[in-house]
């Protein structure tokens, strides 16, 4: 009995034993299989990437593949979209820094880095062309072999409260030029400075590609007295149910988390949540210091002034290397275009001489409702018609009877991160621009950049996409629909401005609008240099002077005779 007892408790072990090995043979080849698809998904650019999520409650952190919740991947394209969206990332492509991870002091410093005005004691003339050469240095006082950094240079007599912006090279070995179109006479002052580094630029880069949702945006859904409000994004991990509120008509897409217990169809209106903070370790953050590495001039090593003279029709051609010419200049704070007939515009009967008969509509951001806001204040017969829109919000509308004028402005639709904006006024360009029947008489002016800065481009693409296909259409049943678009501008800059509204981004969007509306019959309001070129502090809303230089551009294009 006792044998049989051990032969049956050796058959068990036996079994036990056997299921233990079947076990880790099996623990094997599901480690074995994911290591496969982890090696495939990083060589077909799918790999998992941490993506902090935000809830009412707290932070944490998931790993969340972008392709499973960010639909802007997901799109499908034509051959000619995917062909030109492969084109436009191509001219995007910012030279970096030749590892992922620069030690700070190895990193670019303002104050070792300096330029110098090449053949400074020549004797310039107006239509010359002035070359600067700036050469950086780390913070160890070593001179950078690599480039990538991001300077902005421009030419100023604050005298003469004139001014221009200069092209920039980046020769990748740590030396840029800098050329100048010489377009004023008298003394010309030279002024360089450090946006960003190269290796800010790096996490710059990483954030727009692995942190979308870094702004998150939220909505209220209401139904009787009970109301919840959820997060809303382009990009939302879906940890949860959602809310699709993709636009049907253009594709673009959007989402909010499902209420607990409303229905999506109670959303009540769209607003700005707020931004995502510590995106940084303390290493990556010494790369974001105002006055050290964001907007830090770097000064000459030898003179910064040359004196103009003025240029002698006999002498020589005027601007032999045109390539080098800016859109427009200061001079006496007016804007003098040197690519088209710009008219001065200082007396508000002027302004409704121009739009008399006229009905314009403005669509964008609040950089463009700048633009509504100087007209109605100006003009004295143009009123404000009272439609109960929040402040700084919309819409808006002003009409000047006596003149027959219309003037009206449109927020874009989201991602939009105004303070609050009700769903029923939720509006996307492209289906506004449908609506609209055009002619001799109608003017469409618009802005659409500092809200997608945060995004991957793609999302950017397909946004301008749409709106110039619907330009197309615009104009192709009102071909005398006059179409103004306003560029990007500079702004203000400090450690955590740089990581969602950069000038870096700015810059890579106003790349891409400029490249994707070439070719139309459109005009665009150069707001770009004009805020560079100034003598006033960068601001993301510029002054007045220069609203009203852009205002006189505007109307120009409107009125050009």
């Amino acid at each position: 009995m006792l044998e049989y007892f051990q032969k049956m408790w050796c058959t068990f072990y036996r079994i036990q034993l056997c299921f233990v090995l079947v076990f880790l043979v099996v623990v094997l080849v599901l480690v074995s299989n994911i290591h496969l698809v982890e090696h495939l998904n990083h060589r077909m650019g799918l790999e998992p990437e941490w993506t902090e999520v935000r809830s009412d409650a707290a932070h944490s952190l998931s790993p969340v593949n972008r392709k499973r919740y960010c639909d802007y991947r997901m799109q499908i394209l034509s051959k000619s979209e995917y062909e030109e969206q492969k084109a436009l990332l191509k001219v995007l492509e910012w030279p970096g820094p030749p590892h992922p991870k620069i030690e700070f002091m190895k990193s670019t410093d303002a104050a070792h880095s300096h330029f110098v005005i090449l053949q400074s004691q020549s004797s310039f003339k107006v239509g010359d062309i002035l070359e600067v050469l700036v050469r950086m240095y780390d913070f160890e006082g070593n001179p950078k072999h690599y480039g990538g950094d991001y300077l902005q240079a421009k030419i100023h007599s604050p005298l003469l409260r004139a001014g221009a912006v200069g092209k920039v090279s980046d020769h990748q070995n740590g030396f840029y030029s800098v050329h100048f179109a010489l377009l004023w006479p008298g003394r010309v002052t030279v002024s360089v400075i450090l946006v960003h580094p190269s290796e800010g630029i790096q996490v710059l880069q990483q954030l727009r590609e692995d942190k979308p949702d870094r702004v998150y945006f939220k909505s209220l859904f209401r139904s009787g007295d009970f109301s919840e409000t959820t997060i809303c994004n382009v990009c939302l991990p879906k940890k949860q149910p959602v809310c699709n509120y993709t636009d049907l008509k253009t594709g673009e897409p959007w989402f909010c988390y499902k209420p607990d217990k409303l229905s999506c169809s109670s959303r009540v209106n769209h607003a700005k949540g707020g931004y995502v903070k510590n995106l940084l370790t303390f290493h990556d953050n010494m790369f974001f210091q105002s006055g050290v590495n964001i907007k830090a001039p770097i000064l000459a090593s030898g003179p910064d002034t040359v004196t103009v003279h003025p240029w002698k029709v006999k002498e020589k051609s005027f601007l032999d290397s045109s390539r080098f010419l800016p859109s427009g200049y200061y001079y006496r704070d007016q804007w003098m275009s040197e690519r088209s007939i710009l008219w001065q515009y200082d007396k508000p009967s002027d302004i409704t001489d121009c739009l008399q008969g006229k009905v314009l509509h403005l669509f964008g951001d609040s950089t463009i409702r700048q633009w509504f806001e100087y007209l109605t204040d100006v003009v004295p017969d143009l009123q404000l018609f009272d439609l109960g829109s929040p402040k700084n919000v919309g819409p808006f509308l002003s009409v000047d009877v006596n003149h027959n004028i219309m003037l009206k402005f449109r927020c874009h639709g989201p991602p939009i991160r105004f303070s609050t904006v009700s769903s029923n006024e939720l509006r996307y360009i492209a289906n506004e621009l449908d609506g609209i029947v055009g002619g001799k008489n109608t003017v469409v002016a618009i802005t659409i950049w500092s809200h997608f800065s945060t995004f991957p481009v793609e999302v950017y693409i397909r946004r301008l996409r749409n709106i110039r296909a619907a330009l197309l259409r615009l104009l192709e049943r009102s071909p005398d629909t006059a179409v103004i678009i306003r560029s990007a501008n500079v702004q203000e800059l400090g450690p955590e401005v740089s990581l969602f509204n950069s000038d870096w981004y700015s810059l890579q969007l106003d790349t891409v609008m400029r490249a994707m509306f070439s070719g139309l019959r459109i005009k665009i309001v150069d707001a770009w240099e004009m805020s560079l070129a100034h003598h006033l502090p960068h601001a993301l809303h510029p002054d007045r002077v220069i609203v009203k230089n852009q205002i006189d551009e505007f109307l120009s294009f409107i009125c050009p005779n």
